[in-house]
């Protein structure tokens, strides 16, 4: 395990997709896991400048996203080397056999995408100390919910389950990124 230390939001977001961007470099045909929510969002517009640069191609990449609210529709259908979890399916065990075997048919994912939540949830996975589930629909929990308000109008517009990846699934990856930041994550991070 490697720990970088930077010394604001800016440098970690160029640090951390200055790591993505070399597993493209080196391999071209690659699987990203990737994570939703605030932390990347500085990773994901550094990316994109340098696709828009010209530094990078990523017209051989698939994704796996890490997680989707289940009742949410797609406001953009994703492009067919990107995948995610389908929030509309109603039956959560038909999804998340669909969404493993997806993943599992596309072979490992060569890194994975994650940021860490303030009491230490990775994905919409609560602290735990038993790493067996796969793809699965979780209840979220009242601190989830209200970590999440912000993306929506109001705390009742916040779904109250989701589809993610368990850890099982996390941890067939061949690399994983976590990404922190703020003085709200340091005892998290400080303790795991």
């Amino acid at each position: 395990m490697r720990i970088y230390r930077a010394k604001d939001y800016e440098e970690m977001s160029r640090r951390a997709a200055g790591i993505v961007s070399a597993q493209i470099i080196m391999k071209p045909d690659c699987v990203l896991g990737l994570a939703t929510g605030s932390t990347p969002v500085g990773l994901y517009k550094q990316l994109i400048e340098w696709y828009r640069n010209g530094d990078l191609d990523f017209s051989g990449v698939r994704t796996v996203n890490l997680d989707e609210y289940k009742g949410i529709s797609r406001e953009n259908d994703p492009a067919g080397n990107t995948h995610l979890p389908d929030g509309m399916e109603p039956d959560s065990e038909k999804e998340c056999r669909r969404y493993e075997e997806l993943i599992r048919s596309m072979g490992s994912v060569d890194l994975q995408l994650l940021g860490i939540g303030h009491n230490g949830h990775i994905g919409f996975n609560e602290p735990s100390d038993v790493f067996d589930k796969q793809v699965h629909c979780v209840n979220l929990t009242q601190s989830t919910i209200e970590a999440n308000k912000r993306f929506f109008a109001s705390a009742e517009d916040v779904p109250k389950q989701a589809y993610t990846m368990g850890i099982q699934t996390i941890m067939r990856s061949k690399k994983i990124l976590i990404m922190a930041n703020g003085e709200g994550k340091a005892d998290i991070v400080r303790d795991s």
